[in-house]
C-alpha cells in the first residue's frame, strides 16, 4: 500500500518532530494547549513499534513525513495517533496510512477500527467522517473507549468537543 513501511527505532524521534509540526495548526484555531502538547514519549512510540503497529510514510530520502500508531481496544483496532507533517498536507498521506492500518486489521480478523477525535476541527472529526467513520453514541462506547476518553478528559482535552468514532472494516473503501 503506497510507500508505507514499518517504523524503525531510528524513526521514533522523527515521529515526535512530525507530531510537533502537526500540532501547530491547532494554535491557529484557538487550541494553543493542543498545539503546545508534548508528542508521545519515545517509550510509548517504541511500544507500538516493537508490537509491529507503527507505520510511516517516508519521503524520497526515506525520512518519515507521516505516521500512524495503532492500538487494540476491546478487540478492535484503535488509531492512537495519525499525523502528517503540514508541509505534505493534501497528498492523502493520512488516508494511505489509515488504509494500511485497516488492511493490517482486516488480515488479523478484526471487525472495526476506532479513534477519538475533536468533532469541530476540520482535519479531525469531519475528515474522518468523510473517510467512513461514524460518531458513536455514549451507549455505544466500549469500556476501553470510555477509559480512553476519561484519560483525555483528565488531560484537559474536553475543553473542546470530542467523541469516539468507529468504522466497520468490512465497509471500508480503500483509495
Amino acid at each position: 500500500m503506497r510507500n508505507i513501511r514499518s517504523a524503525t527505532e531510528a524513526d521514533l524521534p522523527v515521529l515526535q518532530e512530525i507530531e510537533r509540526a502537526a500540532g501547530k495548526p491547532f494554535a491557529d484555531i484557538g487550541m494553543q494547549a493542543v498545539a503546545d502538547d508534548d508528542p508521545p514519549a519515545l517509550s510509548t512510540l517504541r511500544e507500538f513499534q516493537q508490537a509491529g503497529r507503527a507505520w510511516v510514510h517516508p519521503n524520497a530520502e526515506d525520512r518519515p513525513i507521516g505516521y500512524l500508531v495503532l492500538g487494540l481496544v476491546d478487540g478492535n483496532a484503535h488509531i492512537d495517533q495519525v499525523s502528517v507533517d503540514p508541509e505534505f498536507l493534501g497528498q492523502r498521506l493520512g488516508k494511505g496510512l489509515i488504509d494500511h492500518a485497516v488492511h493490517w486489521s482486516k488480515t488479523r480478523g478484526l471487525q472495526a477500527i476506532t479513534l477519538t477525535t475533536f468533532t469541530e476541527v476540520p482535519w479531525n472529526g469531519p475528515y474522518y467522517e468523510r473517510l467512513g467513520f461514524r460518531y458513536l453514541t455514549l451507549a455505544e462506547e466500549t469500556p476501553g473507549l470510555r477509559e480512553l476518553r476519561a484519560a483525555e478528559s483528565a488531560h484537559g482535552l474536553d475543553r473542546w468537543p470530542r467523541a469516539c468514532m468507529r468504522a466497520e472494516l468490512a465497509d471500508w473503501v480503500f483509495g
